[in-house]
This record gives structure tokens, sequence and C-alpha cells, in this order.
């Protein structure tokens, strides 16, 4: 239909869908490792609603029915960010198999309807999983401006040194 109502010289041109005469007009690509498709934002938004109702099942002692759901957000949204075979990778490498079957275990606790012994499981497993990833959040939150300058006073940085080790990076 546009080519009926656009003078050809026009349509060659690509201004009848904003493109502009000139090639400085035209949409320009973000850098690679900007974009993020609409999956990826998908995906962060379920794995934060997730944790968010999981914050909030646990401040309502341990509420089944907002776990479950926190639950089954967050196991959807992890996926859709980094990828199902990264995923995967992820999940079943060797050395975190036992974090692994610890936080599947307390899921399916949780599901099951024992939410307390269930969120207890699931967070031994998701300190196994996740816990390589606590130093590059530990340095990023000592360069936030509020946050950062209590994490610098000597007594509190002494006991987040101690309890976050610096071994090697998560991925």
């Amino acid at each position: 239909l546009t080519a009926i109502f656009v003078h050809p010289a026009i349509a060659r041109s690509g201004e009848h869908i904003g493109l502009g005469a000139n090639s400085e007009d035209a949409p320009r690509s973000a850098p690679e490792g900007v974009v993020m498709d609409d999956l990826r934002k998908i995906g962060i938004g379920l794995t934060a609603v997730g944790l968010i109702f999981t914050t909030l099942g646990v401040l309502l002692l341990f509420d089944r029915t907002l776990l479950s759901m926190g639950n089954l957000l967050f196991l959807a949204g992890v996926p859709m960010i980094i990828g199902l075979k990264k995923t995967g990778k992820f999940f079943f490498q060797r050395r975190k198999l036992r974090g692994t079957a610890c936080f599947l275990s307390g899921v399916l606790l949780v599901f099951v309807g024992w939410p307390f012994f269930g969120i207890v499981i699931e967070a031994f497993g998701f300190l196994n999983l996740f816990g390589d990833f606590f130093p590059v959040v530990l340095a990023f939150l000592r360069n936030m401006p509020v946050i950062g300058t209590f994490l610098q006073m000597p007594f509190v940085r002494a006991v987040t040194d101690r309890l976050v080790t610096k071994s090697r990076l998560p991925v």
C-alpha cells in the first residue's frame, strides 16, 4: 500500500519509512554488548518478580503460595536471561551439582507443602550455586555512593572481607 501512495523517488530513498535520504539519518544499531532483546527483558522481569515474591513469602511467615510463585518465576526467568543451553551448563557443572540438587530439592519441598524446610535447603543450594558471584557484587556495592561509604568503614570491611573470599571469578 505504501508504494501506491508514495512517489517512486521517495520510495527508493526510504524517507517514507523514516530512514531519510542521507545515510546519516538511518537508524544506528547499538553496540553489541548493550543490545538487550525482548526475551532477556522479560527474563529479568520474571526473575526480579520471583525474588520479590520469595522475599514476601519469607516475610509473611513462609507463605506457601508466594514462595511457590516466586520459585516458578525465578526458574522461568533465568533461562530467558542467559539462554537454555547456558543455564544447563551452569546448573549442571560437576562442582555445582550439590548446590543444584539442594536448590531444586528446596523448590520441590516448597511445592509439596513444607515451605520452611524448603526455603532453608533452597538457601543453602542458592549459596552454593551463586556464592562465586558475591565478591563481584560486593565490589560493585562498595563503589556505590551511600552503601559504599558504609561498606568502607573499617569494622564493616573486616567482616565483609572475612565472609566473602576472593577465590576466583564465577564465569
